[in-house]
């Protein structure tokens, strides 16, 4: 069985366990009608604000803003309504590529495992720069992430996916297996490379390691997050895409950051209040931490505001001068869950259910061993990653 499909095989099983809804569009309520916004935050006993509870988001809105509403930072009414009609009759991935094709394979998905959520009001996440796009990226971050194009592209060249000039070579093309297929990568991978030498050729979804701080969702599992207070204490355990959940322990002790010699995955927080908003600075990522390409230099500050019962707002600034020319800032709006038709997981499971690393590894061998004996194609002309459907097939969201 091809590494794709068995990829998809174990996703199943992950989403299956996931806390993953497909939502109505058209029977949502709109958190901005909410009658609870007249409702004060509620405190804690000892006087904080009160951020406890379980907490999601209840509206789908574009992380950048789609070019078609430069200048706008929200929808009218009316365009909700016809971008929601528009996105629950799409097909999404409820389709066929070319069968026998690997763009066939690698399209396992389909709708069925995607969060649908209604639109929400404003254009995109990113509030700051007002244009609501990210700034751009520096020089220095621009050509390593070309050279980790040109890198995958080279292990993609001898694929259906190069030879029939398909999405997924864009800016590559067709040719002879790589030299260099079994190199060094130029940089430690996040996204998956065509071959299966090791677990690091997978993408972080596929080692189950996908969780990241920031997280804000995506179509794929679920975005949770359960706030615990205590007097000086704070702590957040999150719930997110197929089980790749983590916990944070926000230090409220106004103590520093430890040396920059202790790195961790979801870096460091320290909190403190101002006001009725939980600020938390967060440094001292891991160099294999990745959000949109930042990683050991991250730095983030957080706002948690507890708007009413029901609503928390979430803005995070986030920093990095080795991958963007300035800081920019995101917000969400979170919706408190009902303790008791909802539950969350505690312990991240992704691990437990992730079958296909093993089966993607010894299948590639297995693979190997037949084309030496001379009893099948080479396993490097066959796509395992980056085999994307062609242009003509691809299903376009209203929301980009």
């Amino acid at each position: 069985m091809k590494a794709r499909s068995l990829v998809a095989c174990a996703a199943l099983t992950l989403t299956m366990a996931a806390l993953v809804a497909v939502v109505p569009l058209v029977s949502q309520v709109r958190s901005t009608a909410r009658t609870a916004a007249s409702e004060p935050p509620p405190r804690t006993p000892w006087g904080d604000p009160d951020l406890q509870g379980i907490w999601t988001y209840e509206t789908q809105i574009p992380f950048e803003r789609p070019a078609k509403y430069a200048g706008r930072e929200f929808f009218t009414e009316e365009e909700i309504a016809d971008l929601d009609k528009q996105r629950s009759a799409q097909p999404s991935r409820n389709y066929r590529a070319t069968r026998g094709s690997e763009a066939d394979v690698a399209g396992a998905y389909n709708a069925v495992f995607l969060t649908v959520k209604p639109t929400g009001r404003r254009t995109s996440l990113i509030t700051d720069p007002p244009d609501g796009k990210m700034p751009p990226r520096t020089p220095d971050f621009r050509k390593k992430a070309a050279a980790e194009r040109a890198f995958a592209l080279e292990l993609l060249a001898p694929t259906e996916t190069c030879v029939q000039a398909l999405a997924g070579c864009a800016g590559g093309k067709p040719g002879p297996v790589s030299p260099r297929r079994d190199a060094v990568p130029p940089s430690y991978l996040t996204n998956a490379i065509n071959r299966n030498n090791g677990p690091e050729d997978r993408s972080l979804g596929e080692r189950c390691m996908a969780g990241a701080l920031p997280e804000f969702g995506t179509a794929f599992g679920g975005s949770y997050r359960r706030i615990v207070q205590g007097p000086g204490m704070l702590a957040i355990s999150y719930d997110q895409g197929q089980g790749q959940g983590y916990h944070r322990n926000i230090v409220m002790d106004g103590s520093p950051h430890p040396p920059a010699s202790v790195r961790q995955r979801w870096g460091d927080s320290r909190g403190r209040w101002e006001g009725n908003t939980l600020v938390v600075d967060v440094a001292n990522f891991s160099p294999k931490s990745n959000f949109q390409g930042a990683s050991e230099n991250l730095h983030l500050v957080e706002r948690w505001t507890r708007v009413d019962a029901k609503t928390l707002e979430y803005a995070v600034t986030i920093d990095d001068s080795t991958v963007w020319t300035r800081p920019f800032t995101v917000k969400q709006e979170y919706i408190r869950q009902d303790e008791q038709a909802n539950r969350i997981y505690y312990e991240p499971r992704c691990h437990e259910g992730n079958y296909s690393m093993a089966a993607m590894l010894q299948g590639t061998r297995l693979a190997e061993h037949e084309f030496a004996a001379g009893r099948g194609p080479d396993p490097a002309t066959r796509c395992t990653a980056g085999c994307t459907f062609g242009p003509e097939e691809e299903t376009q969201d209203p929301l980009r």
